[in-house]
C-alpha cells in the first residue's frame, strides 16, 4: 500500500484522537511519509519507536497488531492453551498499551496475568518463569528519550525472543490487520491481576545473590530517574545508608529533570552527583526507567566523582563476584558477554579458570546461552554482562537486572571500602594486573527514511572500504557471514594485532549507527591519543 492508501485506511478505523493527529500530520508531506512509509519493525528489543499515530509509530494499533500476531503465534505453538504475563514501566502510555495488549490477548482466548502497577523488566522475566507462562510482554522503551515507547516479547523461559522466533512471530503479525485491532478493542474481556506475592518471591531470589553483608559505613545516593527502580532498589539496599534524589524519585513519563533517562549518558546523573557531593556520599547509582541498567559514579580519594563506563563496572563486578564465589567455582563455570564488550572482564574470568562465551549485542542472546546451559549441563552460568550497563548474577531471570546489580555494586564498594579502597582504586589494581583498557562508544543519530538509507549505505561502505578508516587493522570480522555458532548479524569488527578493536553496527532500537572502541595498552596517554585518531577518522567517514 502507498502512504496515501495507508493514511486513508487508518482514518477509516481510527478513534477521534488518532484521526485528529493524523489530519494534522497530513499538512506536512514529509511527516506523513515518515509515519507511514513502513510498519514498525521488530529489532533487538522487539517493537520500539516514537509514540504517535501511524504505522511507523508506537500506538494502541501497532501494539494491538503485534499482540494479535502474538496470540496467533501462541495458539499455533501451544495448541493446548497458552498464557501470557504483561507488565509495563513508567513511560507515558505504558499502562494504556499494556491494558490494550492484555485485553486483546484475552479477547483472542489467551490466559492473561497483568501487573496493575509498574515493575522493572527483570520482574517480568522472573514472573514468566514463576507462573509458567507461555510468553511475556513488557511495555517499555528502556533508556530511550521520552518520545519513545516499546513492546518486548519474552518466551516461556523468561528470555526475550531471539532471532528465529522473532522472525516466525513477525510472519504471524504481518497477517493481522489494524482494523481488526480497532474492532476487538471494543470487546469486553477479562484477565487476572498479578498480586504482590510474585513480586516478593522476586525480591527473595535477588536477595539470594547477596555476597557481602557488612556495609562499612558506605553512603549511597540513588536516583531511579523517574522509573520503576525506586521501590525495588531501595528494598535491596535497605541495610545501607541510602539517600534518594527527591526530584527524580516519583514516576514521570516526561522525565522532566533530565535530557534523557539514560544512565549511559553523563548528564543523566548530574543531579545525583551534586547531591552526593553535598552529602559526602561514596557512590552514586542511577537506574533507567525499566531498571535493567545501572550507571555508577564513585568518589575518588580527591573527593571528585568519576563516572564508570559499563565495561569498567562489568570488570569490577566480575572480579568481585568471582573472588567471593571462588570456593564454589568449578570446571563448568562460565561468563557470557557480548561481542562489543571489552575483553577486560573476560581476562579476569579466565584468570579464575572460567569459560568465556560471546554473543551478539542484546541481553536476550545471553539469556539464550543460559537456557542452553540449563538443558545441556555443559556449562554453569555465573555472570553475564554487556557494555551498555546491563549485568546479571543468578539464574532466576533471563534478562539484565538493575536491582541485583545495584545490590552487588554497593556490596562490592563496601567490601573495598573495608580494605581502605574506593572502586576507582580497585579499578586501578585491575589495570595494573591485566593491562590498561580504554573503551568508548560513538552513536550517530540518523532519523527518518533518509537516515535509515544512510545507515545502510554506511554499513555497505565500511564492508568495502573499512580499512581506510581503521588503518593498520589486522583483520575485519563480518558477522553477516556468520562467525562460529553466533547468529548472522549486521555487525563489523576491525581487530588490531595487540587485541584492540573497533566495531560498527546499526542500532536495533533507535535510528542510530554505533561505533564501539576498545584500545589496549600499558600507556594511558598513548591509548587516549590513539582513540582520538580513530574517532576522528570515523567522524570523517560518517560525514560529521
Amino acid at each position: 500500500m502507498s502512504v496515501d492508501e495507508k493514511y486513508a485506511e487508518w482514518l477509516s478505523f481510527a478513534d477521534d484522537e488518532t484521526a485528529c493527529e493524523l489530519k494534522a500530520a497530513a499538512k506536512d508531506r514529509a511527516e506523513l511519509e515518515d509515519r507511514f512509509y513502513k510498519d514498525l519493525e521488530f529489532g533487538t528489543g522487539g517493537l520500539r519507536g516514537v509514540m504517535g499515530a501511524g504505522s511507523n509509530r508506537m500506538n494502541i494499533y501497532t501494539v494491538g497488531r503485534a499482540t494479535l500476531g502474538l496470540a496467533a503465534y501462541l495458539k499455533h505453538s501451544f495448541p493446548n492453551g497458552a498464557s501470557v504475563a504483561v507488565a509495563y514501566d513508567t513511560r507515558n502510555n505504558s499502562a494504556r498499551f499494556s491494558l490494550a495488549a492484555a485485553s486483546l490477548l484475552a479477547a483472542s482466548g489467551i490466559k492473561v496475568f497483568r501487573y496493575e502497577y509498574c515493575v522493572p523488566v527483570p520482574v517480568l522475566s522472573f514472573t514468566v518463569r514463576r507462573l509458567g507462562c507461555s510468553a511475556g510482554i513488557m511495555i517499555t522503551a528502556s533508556h530511550n528519550p521520552k518520545e519513545y515507547n516499546g513492546y518486548k516479547v519474552y518466551d516461556s523461559t523468561g528470555c526475550q525472543i531471539c532471532t528465529e522466533a522473532a522472525e516466525e512471530l513477525f510472519g504471524f503479525i504481518e497477517k493481522e490487520s489494524y482494523s481488526d485491532v480497532a474492532r476487538l478493542l471494543k470487546c469486553d474481556s477479562s484477565f487476572d491481576s498479578i498480586g504482590d506475592g510474585v513480586l516478593n518471591e522476586y525480591y527473595k531470589a535477588v536477595s539470594e545473590q547477596s555476597l557481602y553483608e557488612r556495609t562499612n559505613g558506605l553512603k549511597v545516593v540513588y536516583t531511579p530517574l523517574h522509573g520503576t527502580g525506586n521501590i525495588p532498589v531501595r528494598r535491596m539496599l535497605r541495610n545501607f545508608d541510602v539517600e534518594v534524589v527527591k526530584e527524580q524519585e516519583l514516576p514521570d513519563g516526561d522525565f522532566s529533570t533530565v535530557r534523557s533517562p539514560n544512565p549511559e549518558e553523563r548528564d543523566a546523573l548530574d543531579i545525583a552527583v551534586r547531591l552526593a557531593a553535598e552529602r559526602g556520599a561514596d557512590i552514586v547509582l542511577g537506574t533507567d526507567p525499566d531498571c535493567d541498567r545501572v550507571g555508577v559514579a564513585v568518589r575518588d580519594k580527591n573527593g571528585e566523582y568519576r563516572l564508570l563506563t559499563g565495561n569498567q563496572t562489568g570488570a569490577l563486578l566480575v572480579d568481585f563476584v568471582l573472588n567471593m564465589k571462588k570456593a564454589s567455582l568449578n570446571s563448568r563455570s562460565t561468563l557470557v558477554k557480548t561481542i562489543v564488550t571489552s575483553e577486560l572482564g573476560a581476562d579476569i574470568a579466565r584468570s579464575y579458570g572460567l569459560h568465556v562465551e560471546e554473543t551478539l549485542t542484546g541481553f536476550k542472546f545471553i539469556g539464550d546461552k543460559m537456557n542452553q546451559y540449563e538443558k545441556s549441563g555443559e556449562h554453569e552460568f555465573v555472570i553475564g554482562y554487556e557494555e551498555s550497563y546491563g549485568y546479571l548474577v543468578g539464574d532466576y531471570a533471563r534478562d539484565k537486572d538493575g536491582v541485583v546489580s545495584s545490590m552487588l555494586i554497593c556490596q562490592m564498594a563496601a567490601w573495598h571500602k573495608g580494605h581502605g579502597k574506593t572502586l576507582v582504586d580497585a579499578l586501578g589494581d585491575i589495570y595494573s594486573k591485566y593491562g590498561y583498557y580504554l573503551d568508548a562508544l560513538d552513536p550517530f543519530t540518523l532519523r527518518g527514511k533518509n537516515g535509515a538509507e544512510k545507515i545502510k549505505a554506511l554499513m555497505s561502505d565500511f564492508r568495502k572500504n573499512g580499512f581506510k578508516t581503521f588503518e593498520d587493522a589486522d583483520k575485519m570480522i563480518d558477522y553477516l557471514n556468520g562467525v562460529g555458532d553466533i547468529p548472522r548479524a549486521d555487525v563489523l569488527k576491525f581487530v588490531w594485532r595487540d587485541g584492540s578493536w573497533a566495531a560498527v553496527r546499526p542500532s536495533g532500537t533507535e535510528p542510530k549507527i554505533k561505533f564501539y572502541y576498545s584500545i589496549r595498552g600499558n600507556d594511558e596517554k598513548a591509548a587516549h591519543e590513539r582513540l582520538e585518531r580513530i574517532r576522528n577518522a570515523v567522524k570523517a567517514a560518517v560525514g560529521e
